[in-house]
């Protein structure tokens, strides 16, 4: 069982930027891939971006790429997401997910799930 808390939402004015944390209770940490995705109001939840349980393999969506760096530390059991030059469409509820070993961007094949957090992106 692996217990996700992110933390780091809130409100910021476009062109701003976030830092996104989440916290894992997971002994073997470092075994698992870790996802961020988002969901925003009436759309189905997307992926934002992953890192390998070894941080040698990265992917981000198309709409993050360039703006957004996912990164992880093993020895604190952490997942960080830092997201610069912020739009009003990145405005949703931020989830961090785990999933053992397997390198994947599908929703659907991520076990764990933190309860998400707010960020809210102004005009």
């Amino acid at each position: 069982q692996v217990q996700l808390v992110e933390s780091g939402g809130g409100l910021v004015q476009a062109g701003g930027s976030l830092r996104l944390s989440c916290a894992a209770s997971a002994r073997t940490f470092s075994s698992y891939t870790m996802g961020w995705f988002r969901q925003a109001p009436g759309k189905e939840r997307e992926f934002v971006a992953q890192i390998s349980w070894s941080g040698g393999s990265i992917t981000y969506a198309d709409s993050v790429k360039g703006r957004f760096t996912i990164s992880r530390d093993n020895a604190k059991n952490t997942v960080s997401l830092q997201m610069n030059s912020l739009k009003p469409e990145d405005t949703a509820v931020y989830y961090c997910a785990a999933q053992y070993r397997r390198v994947t961007i599908t929703t659907s094949e991520y076990i764990y799930w933190g309860q998400g957090t707010q960020v809210t992106v102004s005009s």
